[in-house]
């Protein structure tokens, strides 16, 4: 596991700032109200559970963890108590045992994002990287009111979305880090495992690739700004020049160098190919950029490239689907436009597309509940996602990313 900061949870916990009680974490447990299920406890539980508050507050924390586990024991139905041994036991680096408790305030609260934030750490660290995730994602959507725990939950799932095949939702993610100006080594060196598009954790970079996973690193930490700088550049080129014949060094170029220099960008990618020939990525994006050149032709043969050697990605079928509207093919654009919304049916921007489509093919009425489906997936929610083209006013939102489904290249 990396070495990004983490947290230090017994003394938040101490503080009362992530306490069970605190409005910020989820619905307050109402203090002195049992369940009627819950049976009366032997009187040594009050005394366990004050002496353990009591041993957290004083800093003594392995007595607190002794206390707490005690405490359990007399009632295991206990919320603050599995909470506050969770947080002890997390900043113990002891997570098997802190996923365990985190776990069965999850069970009770499962729409608490800390908690899951919390959780999906804890089996982050002990190598259960699958539920790790899972909860990590769940988290995020439902928001992580802790400062503290907010960032190191977002470069968790950036690593491990990074890891199972999504370098470019994990990019996403990561964006926030270059757009505060974080570029603390962890954050660059996770940049450059998005960047090259290497399905592997930090600690799994072998050391004569390390150095190029930190140039990458660097270039991609600038293009997330959004700032096609001096050093961005020279980062990006300099990767090229030491490594010409690795694979992503020339799609990173031509990622970087397309906003401003489409010609340039395109020659970069199309050199890929030659390195990467089933580089299904690097089709897609030539193929969107060819689409903004006006070269419709051009741009379907490598859509329909894509979609030949990746039939799950989304994305794949939305090139060829704009790239056959370009030609004049409507009715095959029609059916690329749909497979795309199937493989990713809350996608707002491919019904977007897949309702422009249908108003080409002059089926006005599908057109009408695309749109709406549109509409309905774009609405702001509560997590604070950007409103889209029917808030801001866009004629079309903007084009997805490569990544629309996941992708091991």
């Amino acid at each position: 596991m990396p070495s990004f900061p983490t947290p230090r949870l017994a003394l938040l916990a101490a503080f009362g700032l992530v306490a069970m009680a605190s409005p910020a974490v989820g619905v307050p447990i109402e203090p002195g109200v049992a369940p009627p299920s819950v049976q009366p406890v032997p009187a040594s539980f009050d005394a366990l559970a004050a002496r353990a508050a009591t041993a957290r507050d004083e800093a003594r924390f392995e007595e607190a963890i002794v206390l707490y586990g005690q405490a359990l024991a007399a009632k295991p139905s206990w919320l603050e108590g599995h909470w506050a041994l969770a947080t002890l036991l997390y900043d113990a680096d002891r997570y098997e045992e802190a996923t365990e408790h985190f776990g069965a305030v999850i069970a009770t609260r499962p729409n608490d994002g800390l908690a899951l934030a919390l959780f999906g750490l804890c089996a982050a660290r002990v190598g259960d990287r699958e539920d790790a995730l899972a909860a990590l994602m769940k988290a995020r959507a439902l928001g992580i009111p802790n400062p503290d725990v907010l960032p190191v939950a977002n470069y968790q799932a950036a690593l491990l979305l990074n890891e199972v095949g999504d370098p470019d939702g994990a990019a996403e993610i990561l964006r926030k880090f270059a757009m505060d100006g974080d570029d603390s080594p962890p954050v660059i060196q996770a940049f450059g495992l998005t960047t090259l598009r290497l399905p592997m954790l930090p600690g799994e970079i072998p050391e004569e690739k390390r150095e190029m996973v930190l140039l990458a690193g660097r270039a991609g930490y600038h293009m997330a700004r959004a700032r096609r700088t001096s050093i961005g550049r020279l980062a990006v080129e300099e990767l090229v020049s030491r490594y010409p014949a690795e694979p992503n060094v020339h799609f990173a170029l031509g990622m970087y160098l397309l906003p401003d220099d489409q010609t340039a960008g395109l020659a970069s990618l199309r050199r890929e190919l030659t390195v990467s020939p089933e580089h299904h990525v690097a089709m897609i994006q030539i193929a969107f950029a060819e689409l903004k050149r006006g070269r419709g032709p051009e741009a379907l043969v490598m859509a329909e490239q894509a979609v030949e050697l990746a039939p799950n990605v989304p994305a794949a079928h939305l090139a060829l689907g704009r790239s056959l509207l370009a030609v004049g093919e409507v009715e095959r654009a029609v059916a690329a436009m749909e497979a795309a919304v199937g493989l990713a049916p809350e996608n707002p921007r491919l019904h977007f597309a897949l309702a422009q489509a249908y108003q080409q093919a002059g089926r006005t009425d599908d057109a009408t509940r695309a749109k709406k489906e549109f509409l309905r997936l774009e609405r702001p929610s509560a997590s604070g996602r950007p409103a889209g083209p029917a808030e801001t006013g866009a004629s079309a939102p903007p084009e997805p990313a490569a990544h629309e489904g996941k992708s091991s290249r």
